[in-house]
């Protein structure tokens, strides 16, 4: 079976599905496998459902009456979703922007399609739909009135990423950061910058552009030799801007160089998110999109998905940054916390462990206590995994139920919460 052949029917069915709950009329369906499912065991009830044909790996004997020649049979239903996306996004003469990085991939992602799509016809990666599967998926999504295509990468290992620009192609990079994540897979902090580089590499190698953070000493060296690069940071940049007061809790950006965008009063809590800011500011500069769309984009942008969002509930205001987290963001999360100004209201910290810091995971918790004890807070309240192998003096809970069920009964009024975990600890849950 060739991907020409396959590519015949996706242009007559440009709908791709992996999950049969969600199957709509006249989609394809590919039977993907993964370490709890088949999706071969599925194909049938895919058609039933109304998928135009289903891509299967495993031979799947149709009942009487279902023609057999809507199942496709090929070596590995996952090797042709990629090979397929790579054939689409040959199709396309446009700048596919990869992002990539330790921490705030998504905000950035999400900030940089508001910008770009004030002014073009931009897709990207829906929520966080940023691994071997999703990638492939969000290429495919990309239609023929497409002008720019803005790509999530998301890793925990070497040569991922590397994997990913093989079948994505980007022409620009970003990446964000290079912290303390995934340090199991990657096999520690320098096994991190390898692998966050390999988006470096593939634009250095196929004389690509990248967005770099000058403020960061690491990604200042990991991109030399790209042929194009444009700068964005605090200071000595292409785009150059700083944190600027603000009456309320949310960050307000002042850009100084590089675009006359005025302050932007954005709806994201932390200083942490300035780079995500300054980057999806320089990106629209350079694509020519106005700085007055790109001041609207941006104030206008809202986050979603438990990051960095601002709930007021019984007059409490709580910082709800539960979608993941390491010990960089971690860090990050609680010293601004700390700096916050809150009128007087009492602060408390409810925090989820992290996950996947390997060998290093109880020295980087004990670490994350540390840094806590240096501060005043009302109340401190920790959650499962490695935070119950740490010796401290603060409340503690096996996991987020039992928060909960801690936090309904205790009555907390006019204060200021932070909480925050990686996505296994639920920590949203908490307000649940």
């Amino acid at each position: 079976m060739t991907i020409e052949f396959l590519y015949d029917l996706f242009q007559r069915h440009p709908s791709v599905q992996t999950d049969t709950r969600q199957l709509k009329q006249g989609d394809l369906f590919f039977a993907l496998k993964g370490g709890n499912f088949n999706g071969n065991h599925f194909a049938l009830r895919a058609l039933e459902l109304g998928a135009a044909y289903a891509i299967i790996d495993e031979p799947v004997v149709p009942p009487a009456g279902t023609p057999s020649d809507r199942l496709i049979l090929v070596d590995d239903v996952l090797a042709t979703l990629q090979q397929l996306a790579l054939h689409h996004r040959r199709q396309f003469d446009i700048p596919f922007i990869a992002i990539t990085g330790s921490n705030g991939k998504t905000t950035t992602k999400e900030l940089v399609h508001a910008v770009l799509s004030s002014t073009y016809q931009t897709y990207t990666t829906k929520g966080n739909l940023n691994n071997h599967i999703g990638i492939p998926l969000t290429i495919l999504s990309v239609q023929r009135d497409a002008e720019f295509a803005v790509i999530e990468m998301g890793a925990n290992h070497q040569k991922e990423i590397e994997g990913y620009c093989l079948y994505s192609l980007p022409t620009h990079g970003i990446i964000t950061n290079i912290g303390r994540a995934h340090l199991e897979g990657f096999g520690g902090p320098e096994g991190v910058r390898k692998g966050k580089g390999e988006l470096y590499d593939y634009l250095r190698d196929e004389g690509g552009s990248a967005f770099v953070f000058r403020d960061s000493d690491d990604l200042r060296q990991m991109s030399r030799g790209i042929p194009h690069i444009i700068t964005y940071g605090t200071v000595e940049a292409d785009v150059v801007g700083k944190v600027a007061p603000a009456n309320d809790s949310f960050l307000h950006v002042e850009i100084t160089r590089g675009a006359n965008t005025g302050t932007l009063a954005t709806q994201l809590v932390g200083d942490y998110n300035l780079p995500n800011v300054l980057v999806a500011v320089t990106v629209g500069k350079h694509f020519g999109v106005t700085d007055a769309r790109i001041h609207k984009a941006i104030t206008q942008y809202t986050p979603s998905n438990s990051r960095s969002q601002l709930i007021e509930r019984d007059g409490n205001h709580i910082i709800l940054d539960a979608y993941n987290a390491n010990p960089s963001s971690m860090r990050a999360a609680i010293e601004n916390f700390a700096r916050l100004q809150t009128n007087g209201g009492d602060k408390m910290l409810i925090l989820g462990a992290m996950a996947e810091l390997g060998p290093e995971s109880v020295n980087e918790h004990k670490g994350i206590v540390e840094l806590i004890a240096q501060y005043q807070w009302a109340q401190v309240v920790l959650v499962g995994g490695d935070f119950l192998k740490v010796e401290h003096p603060y409340r503690s809970f096996v996991n987020s139920a039992e928060a909960a069920e801690w936090y309904r009964q205790a009555g907390i009024k006019n204060s200021w919460l932070l909480i925050k975990g990686s996505r296994s600890s639920k920590m949203e849950a908490v307000l649940e």
